[in-house]
């Protein structure tokens, strides 16, 4: 079986040769795209990272292709569908990041809650001046958990370590968040209204699209602090914006994915074309990065070593479980 792997780094590629001899395996820094399948016509299975999109099109131009592995939790890079009624076996990496996404949505709360940002920046200018950086216990606030899968659940229990009261809101009650870590699980209305920081686990579909938008934003209180590490379009970047320029969400801001993302990522702007829409939205991102209490990084909570690692060892297994005719981590459209 003919496989290529795109999007690669000089680590991966010496992993994945070592840990894998009796497979064809073709490596590529390429992403995989409607401007570069014609290269890659004689594929029988890929393997992708978030940056391809592996859509209809480019689908049609790949006759052989039997399997599409992402090394990825999230899909919305693929035509799950149309791979499906094409034949195509499509599998992800379903818990490679979970801790650490989790550790990270932490870190970016305690940055939040005391002022790291502006701290650091001063004192790089010199200044060692306190004024104006009291911050906040997380001791005692509320946290508003959207999303209570693999991470939200780490959040969970990470969370309580810090004696916060926790709100849940998913459309299945984990029953073992509300024995062990007295979660109470509510209406997501209530969760915006009274929750002190609101951080966000669920993933990209049609019913999450902008889930924090302009009609309920405004529900929050003006203190209040949020938090996406799931994925950019669940938040409405143009009512985060109105709503930081009406002096609420007090609390600050951390995005670690964010619309029109890909139009600032790394070098992704040099061989793709984007819609006027992705466009004005990575130009509010920018100003969003600007301003003193949001924080903004490049969709960086998965990037460990330990994480990393985990991910390729679940490539490998997909890859060999598909081989065997007993596939694992098979996705499926909703």
């Amino acid at each position: 079986m003919l496989v290529y792997v795109f999007e690669t780094k000089e680590w991966e590629r010496r992993y994945l040769t070592e840990v894998v001899k009796d497979i064809e395996l073709k490596f590529s820094e390429d992403r995989l795209n409607k401007d570069t399948v014609h290269k890659y016509k004689d594929a029988e299975a890929v393997i992708v990272f978030v940056d391809s999109r592996v859509d209809r099109e480019v689908i049609d131009q790949l006759p052989r292709l039997r399997l599409i592995i992402t090394r990825s939790t999230g899909y919305d890079h693929i035509d799950v569908r149309y791979a499906m009624d094409s034949g195509i076996v499509v599998c992800n990496v379903p818990d490679y990041a979970s801790i650490t996404v989790a550790e990270y949505t932490i870190a970016l709360m305690l940055a939040l809650s005391r002022k790291l940002k502006e701290t650091v920046q001063r004192t790089s200018r010199g200044t060692f001046s306190r004024e104006g950086l009291s911050g906040f216990d997380l001791s005692g606030k509320t946290l508003g958990v959207i999303g209570t899968g693999r991470i939200g659940k780490y959040v969970v229990k990470l969370a309580h370590a810090f004696d916060m009261r926790i709100f849940a809101y998913d459309l299945v009650e984990d029953e073992s968040l509300v024995r062990n870590y007295h979660v109470e699980y509510v209406e997501l209305e209530r969760l915006l209204k009274e929750s002190d920081i609101i951080t966000i686990h669920v993933p990209y579909t049609p019913q999450t699209h902008h889930l924090i938008n302009a009609s309920n934003i405004d529900l929050l209180k003006p203190t209040a602090m949020l938090i996406n590490t799931a994925r950019g379009p669940v938040v409405e970047t143009k009512a985060l914006v109105k709503a930081l320029k009406e002096g609420k969400l007090l609390g600050g801001v951390a995005l670690d994915v964010f619309e029109g993302e890909e139009a600032l990522i790394e070098d992704a702007y040099l061989d793709r074309s984007f819609s006027s829409e992705t466009l004005q939205n990575s130009l509010l991102v920018s100003y969003l990065a600007k301003q003193e209490r949001v924080i903004v990084t490049p969709h960086n909570a998965y990037n460990t070593r330990d994480a990393l690692f985990r991910m390729l060892s679940t490539v490998v297994e997909n890859l060999r479980a598909f081989l065997e005719g007993k596939p694992k981590n098979v996705v499926h459209d909703h």
